[in-house]
């Protein structure tokens, strides 16, 4: 017979969730209402993100801090794409040689917008460059020029041999001169002579013609002791005359360029480096050259041809850059290197920008767990974002493991706001090992996981599932699916009185239902495709859930679900599996026995139970020994276990259980096992509110619903969750025919009157307990225990006074 205490304590069907009902919305379908563009519920991260994106100064770059799921990354992409659109457009960078140094390639800031047509006008500087040299070696003028510098050396080497001619003659002595060699010969009646024919001279005629040949040879170093000089003098001649037509035909070929880019002074700087550079080229490269066509144009390129780094449109406004995969090279670029005859070589042409060149002068967004999982990258964007220096380098240099010659190319200026996106628990790490952290990411875009329901809310609600719909190609939802969607994120959210902000999971139904409707033919999506599709993913993910409670239904798990039976109850636990969360009842039991052991966790004993579970046990002896024990000491061993759990368990959910059947052991009063029962207790028996209370019941209720309801089961919860009540419409139909129920307590007594099925005894102004009551009973079992330990300490003592016999 049901008692009264048990009618106060059941909760109404109408108090287990908040219906939501098309009548809710003055729309039939989505398809009336304007598209949503903010983000739902989270006015506290948009005002930060708001004054992160406008403050001006250092350090305060953006941590966005939540859960995925909740809009965050979709709404920061979309705020700053807005923001960046009224910002200044950034300058253009590229690279070019430094001639001088080749391994330190200069950078050239250029107007935003302009970086493609530089590197044009440079490549149309290289086609003339082939269209004038050597062609302008080849016309007259140049060649006269050239051919009257080798006329003058030649006339001065012919005027120094024809006087040492003149003087061999007078001396019988014949001169010869080839291309290299000049030779002096004897001769006799103007006939030169042989070997033979100088040999048959007398000696003194021979040693007349070696002392001549002697004198000339000296003559002959002395006339021409200046040739090194007349040689020297004509190649700069020759230099001079290349270099000034050179120049001449340069001058038309860069005069537009050097007009054009009059006030870069970068430009204007590197075309006169190039133009001094080219006098060597050209010689080098483009005169008496086998080279074709093709591989004289590679040349010029690789020499002079700019290297883009970032190129904006001109009113682009600032640039905003997602890097989905933020390694060290793909952030801040890399040097490549190519082989020659297997030895590496690198130039200004082989520097790949990263992420940080494109987002300079904008936004960079990056994931945060990404992020640091990269070696290099955490402390490398510290010191850039610090210095306000972009430098392109190797790593690896700096551990001194790259062994080949690299570059060391122009930092560039770096001016950037970063936005990084993580959650809290990264958020919370970073702030307490990381002392830079805090100096350069001061403003924390908070984005909650709930909302508060109102009506605007709710308004904006529907126009958010109307904005997805329409981005994806989806059908419209009807009101009905609208009220039934805003049911399930109130269920998510866990409370009546909020919204889920995890919108990826409310879209993910959406599509799911999209789906189911399409199979069906049907024009709109209605509240039954949003159920069918509920019900298709827990059947998806129920197989774990499916398995334990057959195995509670073929006796493998022990649960009851009648009767009644001392020092056990049944607790509630919520298990997660993959992305799946169900209750599952498990049997509290607990033993009670003279002794001084305390209470004592099993859980804990075997490593099993968590911190926080073990403090729920713990916090047991507080209560007893302030409860029961004002008059004596609380001296009792007891043993409590949740039985069949084979894995770690936390949380203090199961201590009202707990607290429950150890009264029951204590005071030896059966407790009812049609009950489950969750919730947390302080140390003064207040009973305090649990997470997962609608897994839990829900739980319950499926176990009861398979072995028959009988009308007297049903799930005992603190009082404090009834706001967090959203249960399933099978539990609702069941509460409201009185064939299941809901209980909430905010005191151990009451759930204790509702275990036992009679009142637990209230205290009276002296702390009595009234004669018979189950508490009565308790002090009076406690009080027992206690005496009996006082006699065994008495018997020990008397035993240790005893005179002993020698």
């Amino acid at each position: 017979m049901p008692q009264p205490f048990a009618a106060v304590l059941r909760l109404a069907p109408d108090a287990l969730t908040r219906p939501f009902a098309p009548d809710q919305f003055n729309f039939t379908t989505t398809d009336d209402l304007e598209p949503f563009r903010g983000v739902l519920g989270q006015e506290r991260a948009v005002e930060a993100l708001q004054f992160g994106v406008a403050m001006p100064r250092a350090g305060y770059n953006v941590f966005v801090m939540g859960e995925p799921g909740t809009g965050r990354f979709s709404f920061v992409q979309r705020y700053l794409k807005a923001e960046a659109k009224r910002l200044e457009t950034p300058a253009d960078w590229v690279y070019v040689n430094h001639f001088d140094e080749p391994r330190e390639p200069r950078v050239l800031q250029l107007p935003p917008g302009s970086a493609d047509a530089f590197i044009g006008d440079l490549d149309h500087l290289i086609d003339n460059l082939l269209a004038t040299f050597p062609a302008v070696f080849e016309h007259p003028a140049y060649q006269q020029k050239k051919s009257a510098i080798d006329r003058a050396f030649n006339q001065r080497y012919d005027r120094a041999l024809d006087v040492i001619e003149r003087l061999s003659l007078e001396k019988d002595i014949a001169l010869y001169r080839d291309n290299t060699n000049i030779a002096f010969t004897p001769m006799k009646d103007g006939k030169a002579l042989d070997e033979a024919e100088f040999a048959q001279l007398p000696e003194a005629e021979r040693e007349r013609y070696h002392q001549d040949i002697s004198e000339l040879e000296e003559r002959l170093n002395e006339e021409l002791a200046s040739l090194p000089q007349w040689k020297r003098e004509s190649s700069n001649q020759l230099r001079q005359l290349n270099e000034e037509t050179i120049t001449l035909a340069l001058q038309p070929v860069l005069a537009p360029l050097s007009e054009k880019y009059a006030e870069n002074a970068g430009v204007c700087a590197y075309l006169q480096a190039m133009q001094v550079d080219l006098l060597k080229t050209v010689v080098d490269q483009l005169i008496d050259d086998n080279r074709t066509d093709a591989q004289r144009r590679q040349g010029l390129e690789d020499q002079y041809s700019p290297s883009l780094v970032v190129a904006h449109h001109a009113n682009g406004g600032a640039p905003v850059v997602f890097e989905p995969h933020p390694t060290y090279d793909n952030l801040f670029g890399r040097i490549e290197y190519g082989t020659d005859q297997g030895a590496l070589y690198t130039s200004y042409r082989q520097l790949r920008p990263g992420a940080l060149h494109r987002a300079n002068g904008g936004f960079l967004v990056l994931e945060a767990e990404k992020m640091l999982s990269e070696p290099f990258v955490w402390e490398a964007l510290k010191r850039a974002m610090h210095s306000r220096q972009l430098k392109m380098e190797s790593p690896l240099a700096e551990l001194g493991r790259l062994a080949t010659v690299t570059l060391a190319p122009q930092v560039i200026p770096l001016q950037l706001k970063v936005i990084i996106i993580g959650s809290r628990q990264l958020y919370y790490t970073l702030q307490d090992v990381d002392p830079d952290f805090q100096e350069m990411f001061r403003v924390l875009v908070d984005f909650d996981e709930d909302i508060m329901l109102a009506d605007e809310s709710l308004e904006q609600f529907a126009q958010l599932l109307k904005t997805r719909t329409s981005e994806e190609g989806l059908a419209p939802l009807t009101a009905a699916a609208v009220a039934r969607l805003a049911t399930y994120s109130a269920r998510l959210a866990e409370h009546q009185g909020r919204l889920s902000a995890k919108i990826g999971d409310l879209f993910q139904l959406v599509s799911e239902a999209d789906f189911i409707r399409q199979l069906a033919g049907e024009a709109t999506t209605d509240a039954g495709h949003i159920e069918r599709a509920l019900r298709a993913k827990a059947t998806r993910t129920g197989r774990v859930s499916a398995r334990i409670l057959d195995d509670m239904l073929a006796g493998i798990i022990l649960i009851d679900t009648e009767g009644a039976a001392i020092g056990k109850c049944n607790g509630l636990t919520v298990l997660e599996v993959g992305d799946s969360a169900f209750g599952v009842p498990a049997r509290i039991s607990a033993t009670v026995y003279p002794g001084g052991s305390g209470i004592v966790d099993i859980e804990r004993e075997v490593n099993l139970g968590q911190p926080i579970h073990s403090k729920g046990v713990m916090i047991l002896t507080g209560y007893l020994g302030s409860r029961y024990a004002q008059e004596f000491p609380l001296e009792i061993s007891a043993s409590i276990a949740l039985e069949q759990s084979y894995g770690y368990v936390d949380g203090d959910s199961a201590s009202l259980g707990e607290v429950c059947t150890l009264i029951s052991a204590l005071s030896r009063t059966p407790l009812k096992q049609c009950f489950a029962i969750t919730g947390s207790i302080n140390q003064f028996g207040e009973v305090q509110a649990v997470g997962g209370v609608n897994e839990k019941i829900e739980g319950f209720f499926r176990l009861c619903e398979a072995r028959g309801l009988t009308g007297e089961q049903g799930a005992i919860i603190p009082y404090a969750n009834i706001a967090t009540l959203m249960l399933d419409e099978r539990v609702l139909q069941a509460v409201r025919s009185g064939q299941f129920n809901v209980y909430a307590v905010r005191h151990v007594d009451e759930a204790l009157s509702l275990l036992l099925g009679e009142p637990a005894g209230s205290p009276d102004e002296q702390g009595r307990f009234p004669t018979g009551s189950v508490n009565a009973r308790v002090v009076q079992r406690l009080r027992e225990i206690a005496e009996m330990g006082m006699e065994d300490d008495s018997k020990d003592a008397a035993e240790k006074d005893k005179p002993t016999q020698g």
